[in-house]
């Protein structure tokens, strides 16, 4: 929210009550007369401005300008603000306090593998598969235990259900974890890539520690030949 004060018209219709009493009681006649009664104007103007305080109010943000990542990115964005929207009500309504972090553990893993769309277009695919299997079974397993929460009653059917709920919720999280770091497999194969040209390139140069390595070697295998 921000702060934005409003000036009250008061001061103005102070002075301009003023300026009409001078017209009534006091002459107009010359160019003097009416430059003392603006004078005596501006100056109740001013002073009635200092002492009405301005009204104060709240008014929201302007929202900002939406950013686009692309069609298929910014519908995995949305679908992605969706789900976490409903994992939120869903931890509000569980009283269960393990099962709440489990809950935020999921959303920000659900989070990260969405963003990673807006990094990476060719890991749309595998992110639009996982937000269409994975994500709504995830979320369908947490209404239920909702649900059965609210009985306030925990039979032998209502606890067990509610226990293998939490046995796979651990598993989600673990699917969650294994989807994400997935993504990032062709990240690391270009690491890899980067790292061996590195390496080859300060070996011929010799400025790394294998290449002095190398050259040692090779010294001492050509001074045991002589």
């Amino acid at each position: 929210m921000r702060q934005v004060k409003r000036r009250s018209a008061l001061p103005v219709y102070i002075a301009a009550a003023v300026f009409a009493l001078w017209a009534l009681v006091l002459p107009l006649y010359t160019v003097w007369h009416f430059l003392a009664a603006a004078l005596v104007t501006a100056s109740v103007w001013l002073a009635a401005d200092k002492l009405v305080k301005p009204k104060i109010e709240y008014v929201p943000e302007p929202e900002p300008e939406p950013v686009s990542y692309g069609a298929e990115a910014d519908a995995i964005l949305a679908q992605a603000k969706t789900a976490r929207a409903e994992m939120e009500r869903l931890s509000a309504s569980i009283p269960d306090e393990a099962v709440r972090e489990k809950i935020a553990l999921l959303a920000g893993l659900s989070d990260r593998i969405a963003k990673d769309a807006t990094e990476d277009a060719s890991d749309i695919p595998l992110i639009q598969k996982f937000q269409s299997y994975f994500l709504p079974s995830t979320i369908s397993l947490l209404n239920a235990y909702d649900r059965m929460s609210a009985q306030g009653v925990d039979g032998e059917n209502i606890s067990g259900a509610k226990s293998r709920i939490l046995q796979m919720l651990d598993t989600e999280i673990q699917a969650f974890q294994k989807q994400l770091d997935g993504l990032y497999q062709n990240d690391a194969m270009d690491v890899d890539a980067e790292i061996k040209v590195m390496r080859n390139l300060l070996t011929r140069e010799g400025l790394s520690q294998e290449g002095d390595q190398l050259k040692d070697l090779l010294r001492k295998t050509g001074a045991e030949g002589k």
